[in-house]
């Protein structure tokens, strides 16, 4: 995980209590070795700055482009996007052909839980959102994984995935199996294909 910014160290448990190895990645060196990489919650203008001023802006790309699977929450869920409405100037990955609106389900005061139903799991998912994106357009070729109230709120393509939610606080670990499955090519009951 990107260890820079957000809530790395519960994405780090939720991986570690599946059984995964897991780097707190601060230098791009360390991706060296990895199947993947969480984008997790934070500011996405710092998370932009920041991953400028370590090199992570020229290395994440390297690292996607070599295979390495990407999956951003939240602020994350911005750096991977390749469009954020309003904010034509504000650097981004671009990862995903898809549009995502800043905080567009409010303030911090707005933040919410709701039940979702996400592909691939049985039974509910309980999505927390905190100042969290809106996904406003999907593009072709970008699966849409859960939706709330009209809106998707996790999608993926290939080995990236974005959530405009925290998982990392639902204490429910399944969307980081399925994240991981993605990854390492197991199912997310842990066996290999």
């Amino acid at each position: 995980m990107l260890a820079l910014q957000g809530a790395f160290r519960e994405h780090r448990l939720a991986f570690e209590r599946l059984g995964a190895a897991v780097t707190e990645v601060r230098k791009p060196p360390q991706l060296a070795g990895l199947h993947g990489l969480v984008i997790p919650g934070g500011e996405s203008t710092t998370m932009a700055k920041l991953m400028a001023t370590y090199g992570f802006d020229r290395a994440l790309p390297q690292f996607h482009a070599a295979g390495g699977g990407v999956w951003g929450t939240c602020a994350g869920a911005i750096a991977v996007a390749n469009d954020i409405a309003g904010f034509p100037a504000q650097p981004r990955l671009g990862f995903l052909d898809l549009t995502v609106a800043r905080n567009a389900y409010g303030r911090q005061v707005a933040s919410f839980e709701a039940d979702l139903e996400v592909a691939d799991l049985d039974g509910a998912f309980r999505g927390v959102f905190i100042r969290a994106p809106r996904m406003l357009r999907v593009g072709a070729g970008v699966e849409v994984l859960a939706v709330y109230d009209g809106d998707p709120v996790a999608v993926a393509a290939g080995r990236t995935v974005a959530t405009v939610f925290h998982p990392e606080l639902s204490g429910d670990d399944r969307l980081h199996a399925l994240v991981l499955a993605r990854w390492i090519g197991r199912s997310p009951n842990g066996e290999l294909p």
